[in-house]
Protein backbone atom coordinates (compact mmCIF):
# COMPACT_ATOMS: atom_id res chain seq x y z
CA UNK A 1 0.00 0.00 0.00
CA UNK A 2 1.01 3.64 -0.50
CA UNK A 3 -0.41 5.81 2.25
CA UNK A 4 -0.58 9.49 1.35
CA UNK A 5 -1.81 10.96 4.65
CA UNK A 6 -3.34 10.06 8.03
CA UNK A 7 -5.72 12.57 9.56
CA UNK A 8 -7.90 12.96 12.63
CA UNK A 9 -10.74 15.25 11.59
CA UNK A 10 -14.22 16.30 12.63
CA UNK A 11 -17.37 15.20 10.85
CA UNK A 12 -17.41 18.52 9.04
CA UNK A 13 -13.98 17.80 7.58
CA UNK A 14 -11.91 20.06 9.83
CA UNK A 15 -8.44 18.55 10.23
CA UNK A 16 -7.21 18.43 13.84
CA UNK A 17 -4.02 16.43 13.28
CA UNK A 18 -2.72 15.47 9.83
CA UNK A 19 0.48 13.68 8.86
CA UNK A 20 1.60 13.44 5.23
CA UNK A 21 3.91 10.56 4.30
CA UNK A 22 4.69 11.62 0.72
CA UNK A 23 5.68 14.97 -0.74
CA UNK A 24 2.58 17.06 -1.28
CA UNK A 25 1.75 20.75 -1.24
CA UNK A 26 -0.38 22.23 1.51
CA UNK A 27 -3.04 23.31 -0.98
CA UNK A 28 -3.28 19.75 -2.35
CA UNK A 29 -3.85 18.10 1.06
CA UNK A 30 -6.30 20.81 2.10
CA UNK A 31 -8.26 20.20 -1.09
CA UNK A 32 -8.41 16.44 -0.47
CA UNK A 33 -9.59 16.96 3.10
CA UNK A 34 -12.19 19.53 2.04
CA UNK A 35 -13.64 17.07 -0.49
CA UNK A 36 -13.97 14.23 2.05
CA UNK A 37 -17.22 15.32 3.85
CA UNK A 38 -18.99 15.71 0.50
CA UNK A 39 -18.17 12.11 -0.49
CA UNK A 40 -19.28 10.41 2.73
CA UNK A 41 -22.49 8.39 2.84
CA UNK A 42 -24.31 7.90 6.14
CA UNK A 43 -25.42 4.72 7.85
CA UNK A 44 -22.14 2.81 7.76
CA UNK A 45 -19.62 2.51 10.59
CA UNK A 46 -16.55 1.43 8.62
CA UNK A 47 -16.23 2.13 4.92
CA UNK A 48 -14.22 3.73 2.15
CA UNK A 49 -14.82 6.20 -0.67
CA UNK A 50 -12.95 6.41 -3.97
CA UNK A 51 -12.39 9.30 -6.35
CA UNK A 52 -10.57 9.39 -9.67
CA UNK A 53 -7.16 9.74 -8.00
CA UNK A 54 -7.31 8.68 -4.33
CA UNK A 55 -9.17 6.45 -1.90
CA UNK A 56 -10.53 7.61 1.48
CA UNK A 57 -10.61 4.92 4.21
CA UNK A 58 -12.20 6.13 7.41
CA UNK A 59 -13.65 4.98 10.73
CA UNK A 60 -15.79 6.98 13.19
CA UNK A 61 -14.30 7.74 16.63
CA UNK A 62 -17.23 9.15 18.62
CA UNK A 63 -17.63 12.64 17.14
CA UNK A 64 -14.42 12.42 15.10
CA UNK A 65 -13.11 10.47 12.12
CA UNK A 66 -9.87 8.57 11.69
CA UNK A 67 -9.13 9.11 7.99
CA UNK A 68 -6.51 7.54 5.73
CA UNK A 69 -5.90 8.82 2.20
CA UNK A 70 -4.26 6.21 -0.06
CA UNK A 71 -3.69 5.65 -3.75
CA UNK A 72 -6.29 3.67 -5.68
CA UNK A 73 -3.70 1.00 -6.45
CA UNK A 74 -3.18 0.13 -2.78
CA UNK A 75 -4.51 -3.11 -1.27
CA UNK A 76 -7.84 -2.40 0.41
CA UNK A 77 -7.32 -5.23 2.95
CA UNK A 78 -4.00 -3.75 4.04
CA UNK A 79 -5.65 -0.33 4.18
CA UNK A 80 -8.33 -1.62 6.55
CA UNK A 81 -5.77 -3.36 8.77
CA UNK A 82 -3.70 -0.19 8.97
CA UNK A 83 -6.82 1.84 9.74
CA UNK A 84 -7.64 -0.53 12.60
CA UNK A 85 -4.21 0.08 14.15
CA UNK A 86 -4.55 3.86 13.76
CA UNK A 87 -8.00 3.70 15.36
CA UNK A 88 -6.50 1.94 18.39
CA UNK A 89 -3.57 4.34 18.69
CA UNK A 90 -5.70 7.50 18.88
CA UNK A 91 -7.70 6.42 22.03
CA UNK A 92 -4.41 5.30 23.58
CA UNK A 93 -3.26 8.93 23.88
CA UNK A 94 -6.64 10.71 23.92
CA UNK A 95 -8.70 9.27 26.75
CA UNK A 96 -11.71 11.53 26.11
CA UNK A 97 -12.00 11.65 22.32
CA UNK A 98 -12.60 15.37 22.04
CA UNK A 99 -11.14 18.06 19.81
CA UNK A 100 -9.33 19.70 22.73
CA UNK A 101 -7.67 16.45 23.81
CA UNK A 102 -6.58 15.63 20.24
CA UNK A 103 -4.99 19.06 19.90
CA UNK A 104 -3.34 18.66 23.32
CA UNK A 105 -1.84 15.29 22.35
CA UNK A 106 -0.96 16.30 18.78
CA UNK A 107 2.77 15.64 19.05
CA UNK A 108 2.32 12.22 20.66
CA UNK A 109 -0.11 11.27 17.88
CA UNK A 110 2.32 12.44 15.19
CA UNK A 111 5.15 10.44 16.76
CA UNK A 112 2.91 7.36 16.90
CA UNK A 113 1.82 7.83 13.27
CA UNK A 114 5.48 7.94 12.21
CA UNK A 115 6.10 4.62 13.95
CA UNK A 116 3.25 2.98 12.04
CA UNK A 117 4.02 4.29 8.53
CA UNK A 118 7.35 5.22 6.97
CA UNK A 119 7.57 6.79 3.50
CA UNK A 120 4.02 5.71 2.77
CA UNK A 121 4.45 2.03 3.68
CA UNK A 122 3.18 0.20 6.75
CA UNK A 123 5.74 -0.87 9.35
CA UNK A 124 5.44 -4.29 11.00
CA UNK A 125 4.55 -3.06 14.50
CA UNK A 126 1.74 -3.58 16.99
CA UNK A 127 0.20 -1.26 19.56
CA UNK A 128 2.52 -2.31 22.39
CA UNK A 129 5.60 -1.64 20.25
CA UNK A 130 4.29 1.76 19.15
CA UNK A 131 3.69 2.70 22.79
CA UNK A 132 7.19 1.56 23.76
CA UNK A 133 8.86 3.40 20.86
CA UNK A 134 7.07 6.66 21.59
CA UNK A 135 7.82 6.56 25.31
CA UNK A 136 11.51 5.70 24.76
CA UNK A 137 11.68 4.71 28.42
CA UNK A 138 15.07 3.29 29.45
CA UNK A 139 15.10 1.39 32.74
CA UNK A 140 18.91 1.23 32.69
CA UNK A 141 19.10 5.01 32.35
CA UNK A 142 16.82 5.45 35.38
CA UNK A 143 19.06 3.14 37.43
CA UNK A 144 22.16 5.02 36.31
CA UNK A 145 20.64 8.40 37.17
CA UNK A 146 19.46 7.16 40.58
CA UNK A 147 22.91 5.74 41.40
CA UNK A 148 24.61 8.91 40.25
CA UNK A 149 22.35 11.13 42.36
CA UNK A 150 22.95 8.90 45.39
CA UNK A 151 26.71 9.14 44.91
CA UNK A 152 26.53 12.93 44.61
CA UNK A 153 24.44 13.23 47.77
CA UNK A 154 26.77 10.97 49.74
CA UNK A 155 29.85 12.84 48.51
CA UNK A 156 28.25 16.14 49.52
CA UNK A 157 27.37 14.72 52.95
CA UNK A 158 30.95 13.53 53.48
CA UNK A 159 32.26 16.94 52.51
CA UNK A 160 29.93 18.68 54.97
CA UNK A 161 30.85 16.31 57.79
CA UNK A 162 34.56 16.78 57.10
CA UNK A 163 34.12 20.55 56.95
CA UNK A 164 32.36 20.50 60.33
CA UNK A 165 35.19 18.45 61.83
CA UNK A 166 37.80 20.87 60.50
CA UNK A 167 35.80 23.81 61.81
CA UNK A 168 35.59 22.30 65.29
CA UNK A 169 39.36 21.63 65.23
CA UNK A 170 40.05 25.24 64.32
CA UNK A 171 37.80 26.46 67.13
CA UNK A 172 39.50 24.14 69.64
CA UNK A 173 42.93 25.26 68.44
CA UNK A 174 41.95 28.90 68.65
CA UNK A 175 40.70 28.46 72.23
CA UNK A 176 43.97 26.82 73.29
CA UNK A 177 46.14 29.22 71.30
CA UNK A 178 47.54 26.40 69.15
CA UNK A 179 47.86 26.28 65.35
CA UNK A 180 45.18 24.14 63.68
CA UNK A 181 46.20 20.59 62.92
CA UNK A 182 44.56 17.94 60.75
CA UNK A 183 43.27 14.63 61.97
CA UNK A 184 43.52 11.51 59.79
CA UNK A 185 40.21 10.06 58.62
CA UNK A 186 39.69 6.42 57.72
CA UNK A 187 36.18 6.86 56.35
CA UNK A 188 37.25 7.98 52.88
CA UNK A 189 38.72 4.58 52.00
CA UNK A 190 35.36 2.83 51.99
CA UNK A 191 32.59 2.80 49.43
CA UNK A 192 29.09 4.05 50.03
CA UNK A 193 26.00 1.92 50.47
CA UNK A 194 25.05 2.41 46.83
CA UNK A 195 24.90 -0.74 44.67
CA UNK A 196 27.33 0.78 42.13
CA UNK A 197 29.60 3.04 44.21
CA UNK A 198 32.52 4.69 42.45
CA UNK A 199 35.94 4.37 44.00
CA UNK A 200 37.11 7.53 42.28
CA UNK A 201 34.77 9.72 44.33
CA UNK A 202 35.70 8.26 47.75
CA UNK A 203 38.74 10.38 48.75
CA UNK A 204 36.98 13.67 48.01
CA UNK A 205 36.56 14.48 51.72
CA UNK A 206 40.35 14.35 52.21
CA UNK A 207 40.95 17.12 49.65
CA UNK A 208 39.14 19.91 51.48
CA UNK A 209 41.71 22.63 52.22
CA UNK A 210 41.99 23.85 55.77
CA UNK A 211 41.36 27.53 56.39
CA UNK A 212 43.38 29.28 59.12
CA UNK A 213 41.42 30.50 62.12
CA UNK A 214 40.28 34.10 62.03
CA UNK A 215 41.93 36.73 64.11
CA UNK A 216 39.06 38.00 66.24
CA UNK A 217 40.88 41.11 67.39
CA UNK A 218 41.64 42.39 63.87
CA UNK A 219 39.18 45.15 62.90
CA UNK A 220 37.46 44.96 59.54
CA UNK A 221 38.28 47.66 57.04
CA UNK A 222 34.81 47.91 55.52
CA UNK A 223 31.44 46.27 56.00
CA UNK A 224 30.42 44.47 52.81
CA UNK A 225 28.21 41.54 51.87
CA UNK A 226 30.22 38.40 51.13
CA UNK A 227 29.13 35.12 49.60
CA UNK A 228 30.40 32.34 51.86
CA UNK A 229 29.59 28.92 53.16
CA UNK A 230 27.44 28.09 56.16
CA UNK A 231 30.56 27.06 58.06
CA UNK A 232 32.08 30.57 57.68
CA UNK A 233 28.92 32.22 59.00
CA UNK A 234 28.80 29.82 61.93
CA UNK A 235 32.47 30.46 62.73
CA UNK A 236 31.94 34.21 62.70
CA UNK A 237 28.90 33.90 64.96
CA UNK A 238 30.76 31.69 67.44
CA UNK A 239 33.68 34.11 67.41
CA UNK A 240 31.40 36.97 68.42
CA UNK A 241 29.92 34.86 71.20
CA UNK A 242 33.39 33.94 72.40
CA UNK A 243 34.21 37.61 72.81
CA UNK A 244 31.19 37.91 75.10
CA UNK A 245 32.13 34.80 77.11
CA UNK A 246 29.40 32.53 75.72
CA UNK A 247 31.55 30.17 73.65
CA UNK A 248 31.17 27.28 76.09
CA UNK A 249 27.39 27.35 75.75
CA UNK A 250 27.33 27.95 71.99
CA UNK A 251 29.58 25.07 70.99
CA UNK A 252 27.42 22.20 72.37
CA UNK A 253 24.34 23.81 70.84
CA UNK A 254 26.01 23.89 67.42
CA UNK A 255 27.07 20.29 67.76
CA UNK A 256 23.65 18.99 68.76
CA UNK A 257 22.02 18.92 65.28
CA UNK A 258 24.90 16.91 63.83
CA UNK A 259 24.72 14.37 66.63
CA UNK A 260 20.96 14.16 66.22
CA UNK A 261 21.31 13.47 62.48
CA UNK A 262 23.73 10.61 63.18
CA UNK A 263 21.41 8.87 65.62
CA UNK A 264 20.65 5.33 64.33
CA UNK A 265 17.08 3.98 64.12
CA UNK A 266 15.80 2.53 67.39
CA UNK A 267 15.86 -1.07 66.09
CA UNK A 268 19.52 -0.82 65.03
CA UNK A 269 22.17 -2.01 67.45
CA UNK A 270 25.72 -0.73 67.74
CA UNK A 271 26.71 -3.09 64.91
CA UNK A 272 24.18 -3.23 62.07
CA UNK A 273 24.42 -5.42 58.96
CA UNK A 274 22.31 -4.86 55.85
CA UNK A 275 21.99 -7.37 53.00
CA UNK A 276 20.47 -5.73 49.91
CA UNK A 277 19.72 -7.57 46.66
CA UNK A 278 18.33 -6.29 43.38
CA UNK A 279 17.11 -8.46 40.54
CA UNK A 280 16.74 -7.82 36.82
CA UNK A 281 14.89 -10.55 34.94
CA UNK A 282 13.31 -10.72 31.48
CA UNK A 283 11.50 -13.93 30.55
CA UNK A 284 9.65 -15.00 27.44
CA UNK A 285 6.06 -16.10 27.20
CA UNK A 286 7.14 -19.74 27.13
CA UNK A 287 9.03 -19.41 30.42
CA UNK A 288 12.52 -19.10 28.90
CA UNK A 289 14.79 -16.68 30.79
CA UNK A 290 16.27 -14.13 28.38
CA UNK A 291 18.12 -12.00 30.90
CA UNK A 292 18.93 -12.64 34.58
CA UNK A 293 21.17 -10.48 36.74
CA UNK A 294 21.29 -10.54 40.54
CA UNK A 295 23.41 -7.96 42.35
CA UNK A 296 23.90 -7.75 46.10
CA UNK A 297 25.70 -5.60 48.66
CA UNK A 298 26.54 -6.13 52.32
CA UNK A 299 26.90 -2.87 54.25
CA UNK A 300 28.19 -2.45 57.78
CA UNK A 301 27.28 0.41 60.14
CA UNK A 302 28.96 0.86 63.52
CA UNK A 303 27.52 3.30 66.06
CA UNK A 304 29.90 2.59 68.98
CA UNK A 305 33.62 3.20 68.63
CA UNK A 306 34.52 0.28 70.89
CA UNK A 307 33.31 -2.03 68.09
CA UNK A 308 35.39 -0.33 65.40
CA UNK A 309 37.70 -3.36 64.98
CA UNK A 310 35.48 -6.38 64.42
CA UNK A 311 35.19 -9.47 62.21
CA UNK A 312 32.01 -10.38 60.36
CA UNK A 313 31.64 -14.11 59.68
CA UNK A 314 29.75 -14.86 56.45
CA UNK A 315 28.58 -18.31 55.35
CA UNK A 316 28.00 -19.00 51.63
CA UNK A 317 25.74 -22.02 51.12
CA UNK A 318 24.80 -21.13 47.53
CA UNK A 319 25.82 -23.77 45.00
CA UNK A 320 25.46 -21.39 42.06
CA UNK A 321 28.53 -19.53 40.67
CA UNK A 322 28.23 -16.31 42.68
CA UNK A 323 30.86 -13.69 41.86
CA UNK A 324 32.02 -12.38 45.26
CA UNK A 325 34.09 -9.23 45.62
CA UNK A 326 35.31 -7.67 48.86
CA UNK A 327 36.27 -4.05 49.49
CA UNK A 328 39.95 -3.26 48.75
CA UNK A 329 40.60 -2.56 52.47
CA UNK A 330 39.19 -5.96 53.50
CA UNK A 331 41.50 -8.93 54.02
CA UNK A 332 40.73 -11.03 50.94
CA UNK A 333 42.72 -14.06 52.09
CA UNK A 334 40.81 -14.29 55.38
CA UNK A 335 37.51 -14.07 53.53
CA UNK A 336 38.49 -16.64 50.91
CA UNK A 337 39.72 -19.18 53.46
CA UNK A 338 37.42 -18.61 56.46
CA UNK A 339 34.61 -16.34 55.24
CA UNK A 340 35.73 -13.58 57.64
CA UNK A 341 35.33 -9.91 56.73
CA UNK A 342 37.93 -7.77 58.50
CA UNK A 343 40.37 -4.99 57.71
CA UNK A 344 43.79 -5.85 56.28
CA UNK A 345 45.42 -3.41 58.71
CA UNK A 346 44.35 -4.63 62.11
CA UNK A 347 45.20 -1.35 63.85
CA UNK A 348 42.65 0.51 61.77
CA UNK A 349 38.95 0.68 62.60
CA UNK A 350 35.84 0.78 60.49
CA UNK A 351 34.32 4.27 60.02
CA UNK A 352 31.85 5.34 62.68
CA UNK A 353 28.22 6.23 61.95
CA UNK A 354 28.44 5.61 58.21
CA UNK A 355 27.29 2.80 55.91
CA UNK A 356 30.33 0.93 54.65
CA UNK A 357 30.02 -1.48 51.71
CA UNK A 358 32.27 -4.45 52.51
CA UNK A 359 31.06 -7.22 50.16
CA UNK A 360 29.44 -7.36 46.73
CA UNK A 361 28.09 -10.34 44.84
CA UNK A 362 26.67 -10.86 41.38
CA UNK A 363 25.01 -13.70 39.51
CA UNK A 364 24.39 -13.80 35.76
CA UNK A 365 22.59 -16.77 34.24
CA UNK A 366 20.22 -17.77 31.46
CA UNK A 367 19.00 -20.96 33.06
CA UNK A 368 15.23 -21.30 33.22
CA UNK A 369 15.50 -22.60 36.81
CA UNK A 370 17.10 -19.47 38.31
CA UNK A 371 13.88 -17.41 38.42
CA UNK A 372 12.63 -17.05 42.02
CA UNK A 373 9.01 -16.71 40.85
CA UNK A 374 7.64 -18.14 37.61
CA UNK A 375 4.68 -16.34 36.02
CA UNK A 376 2.83 -17.85 33.06
CA UNK A 377 0.23 -16.00 30.98
CA UNK A 378 -2.11 -18.00 28.72
CA UNK A 379 -4.33 -15.75 26.56
CA UNK A 380 -6.65 -17.48 24.08
CA UNK A 381 -9.04 -15.93 21.60
CA UNK A 382 -12.72 -16.54 22.25
CA UNK A 383 -15.98 -15.89 20.47
CA UNK A 384 -17.07 -12.41 19.47
CA UNK A 385 -13.56 -10.91 19.50
CA UNK A 386 -13.06 -11.65 23.22
CA UNK A 387 -9.94 -13.07 24.82
CA UNK A 388 -9.82 -15.47 27.79
CA UNK A 389 -6.70 -15.00 29.94
CA UNK A 390 -5.32 -17.37 32.57
CA UNK A 391 -2.32 -16.22 34.63
CA UNK A 392 -0.62 -18.37 37.23
CA UNK A 393 2.40 -17.97 39.47
CA UNK A 394 4.56 -20.45 41.39
CA UNK A 395 7.36 -19.89 43.90
CA UNK A 396 10.54 -21.66 42.75
CA UNK A 397 12.65 -21.09 45.90
CA UNK A 398 11.10 -22.41 49.10
CA UNK A 399 13.29 -20.31 51.41
CA UNK A 400 11.92 -17.05 49.97
CA UNK A 401 9.04 -15.05 51.44
CA UNK A 402 7.71 -12.44 49.01
CA UNK A 403 5.47 -9.70 50.40
CA UNK A 404 3.12 -7.28 48.62
CA UNK A 405 3.42 -9.02 45.25
CA UNK A 406 1.84 -6.99 42.43
CA UNK A 407 1.49 -8.30 38.88
CA UNK A 408 0.69 -5.52 36.38
CA UNK A 409 -1.20 -6.77 33.33
CA UNK A 410 -1.69 -4.34 30.40
CA UNK A 411 -5.17 -4.13 28.90
CA UNK A 412 -6.17 -3.23 25.32
CA UNK A 413 -6.96 0.36 24.51
CA UNK A 414 -10.44 1.59 23.79
CA UNK A 415 -13.68 0.70 25.52
CA UNK A 416 -12.92 -2.87 26.63
CA UNK A 417 -14.89 -4.75 29.26
CA UNK A 418 -13.05 -6.87 31.86
CA UNK A 419 -14.78 -9.71 33.68
CA UNK A 420 -12.75 -11.55 36.35
CA UNK A 421 -13.87 -15.13 37.05
CA UNK A 422 -11.33 -16.46 39.56
CA UNK A 423 -8.49 -14.92 41.57
CA UNK A 424 -6.17 -15.26 44.54
CA UNK A 425 -5.64 -12.22 46.75
CA UNK A 426 -7.24 -9.12 45.21
CA UNK A 427 -7.26 -7.14 41.99
CA UNK A 428 -7.95 -3.61 40.82
CA UNK A 429 -8.06 -1.83 37.49
CA UNK A 430 -6.20 1.46 37.04
CA UNK A 431 -6.59 2.92 33.60
CA UNK A 432 -5.41 0.39 31.03
CA UNK A 433 -3.70 -1.84 33.62
CA UNK A 434 -5.10 -4.68 35.71
CA UNK A 435 -3.15 -5.00 38.99
CA UNK A 436 -3.27 -8.41 40.64
CA UNK A 437 -2.12 -8.20 44.28
CA UNK A 438 -1.09 -11.09 46.52
CA UNK A 439 -0.16 -10.13 50.12
CA UNK A 440 2.36 -12.97 50.67
CA UNK A 441 3.91 -15.82 48.70
CA UNK A 442 5.88 -18.46 50.62
CA UNK A 443 6.31 -22.24 50.75
CA UNK A 444 2.87 -22.57 52.37
CA UNK A 445 1.27 -20.42 49.66
CA UNK A 446 3.39 -21.21 46.62
CA UNK A 447 0.97 -20.88 43.72
CA UNK A 448 -2.15 -19.06 42.58
CA UNK A 449 -4.09 -18.17 39.45
CA UNK A 450 -6.17 -15.39 37.94
CA UNK A 451 -8.77 -15.89 35.20
CA UNK A 452 -10.56 -13.11 33.35
CA UNK A 453 -12.11 -12.26 29.99
CA UNK A 454 -11.61 -9.06 28.01
CA UNK A 455 -13.79 -7.97 25.08
CA UNK A 456 -12.54 -6.96 22.52
CA UNK A 457 -8.90 -8.05 22.72
CA UNK A 458 -6.15 -10.10 21.10
CA UNK A 459 -3.43 -12.15 22.90
CA UNK A 460 -0.64 -9.60 22.26
CA UNK A 461 -2.52 -6.95 24.24
CA UNK A 462 -1.58 -8.54 27.58
CA UNK A 463 2.20 -8.28 27.28
CA UNK A 464 4.57 -7.33 28.76
CA UNK A 465 3.63 -8.31 32.33
CA UNK A 466 5.49 -6.60 35.16
CA UNK A 467 6.03 -8.15 38.60
CA UNK A 468 6.99 -6.25 41.78
CA UNK A 469 7.46 -7.29 45.41
CA UNK A 470 9.34 -6.64 48.64
CA UNK A 471 11.09 -9.31 50.68
CA UNK A 472 13.10 -9.67 53.88
CA UNK A 473 14.75 -12.86 52.60
CA UNK A 474 17.63 -12.95 50.14
CA UNK A 475 17.78 -15.00 46.95
CA UNK A 476 21.48 -15.80 47.35
CA UNK A 477 22.16 -18.14 50.26
CA UNK A 478 24.59 -15.76 51.97
CA UNK A 479 24.14 -15.33 55.73
CA UNK A 480 26.02 -13.65 58.57
CA UNK A 481 26.64 -16.27 61.25
CA UNK A 482 28.29 -14.09 63.91
CA UNK A 483 30.27 -10.93 64.64
CA UNK A 484 33.34 -11.00 66.88
CA UNK A 485 36.01 -8.59 68.07
CA UNK A 486 39.19 -8.55 66.00
CA UNK A 487 41.57 -8.93 69.00
CA UNK A 488 39.73 -11.84 70.59
CA UNK A 489 36.83 -14.11 69.56
CA UNK A 490 34.33 -12.37 71.82
CA UNK A 491 30.82 -12.33 70.29
CA UNK A 492 29.33 -8.92 69.52
CA UNK A 493 25.60 -8.34 69.52
CA UNK A 494 24.41 -7.08 66.14
CA UNK A 495 21.19 -6.34 64.23
CA UNK A 496 20.45 -7.68 60.75
CA UNK A 497 18.40 -6.21 57.90
CA UNK A 498 17.63 -7.95 54.58
CA UNK A 499 16.07 -6.37 51.50
CA UNK A 500 15.33 -8.15 48.20
CA UNK A 501 13.32 -6.53 45.41
CA UNK A 502 13.27 -6.49 41.60
CA UNK A 503 14.46 -3.51 39.60
CA UNK A 504 12.93 -5.06 36.49
CA UNK A 505 10.90 -8.27 36.27
CA UNK A 506 9.04 -8.63 32.98
CA UNK A 507 7.32 -11.34 30.94
CA UNK A 508 7.52 -10.18 27.32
Amino acid sequence: MVLIAATVCTKSGKALVSRQFVEMTKARIEGLLAAFPKLMTGGRQHTFVETESVRYVYQPLDKLYMLLITTKASNILEDLETLRLFSRVVPEYCAPLTEAEVLNQAFNLLFAFDEIVALGYRESVNLAQVRSFVEMDSHEEKIYQAVRQTQEREAANRMRERAKELQRERLEAAKRGLPPRGQPSYGSGFGSSSMSSSAASEPIAEKIPTTPARDVGRPSGRSTMKLGSLGTDTESFVSRLRSEGDAAAAQPAARAPADLAKAPPPDHKDVHLRFEERLTLVAGRDGDVQNFELSGLLTLRISNEQYGRIHVHVDNKDSRPLQLQTHPNVDKEAFRCNGVIGLKQSQRAFPLNSDVGVLKWRLNANDDKVAPLSVNCWPSEGAGGSCDVNIEYELERDHLVLNDVNIHIPLPSGNSSVVVHQWEGSYTQKGRTLIWSVPIINKMNKSGSLEFTVTPAIPNDFFPLTVMWTSETSLALLTATKVTLAEEPTPVDYSLEISFHPDKYEIV
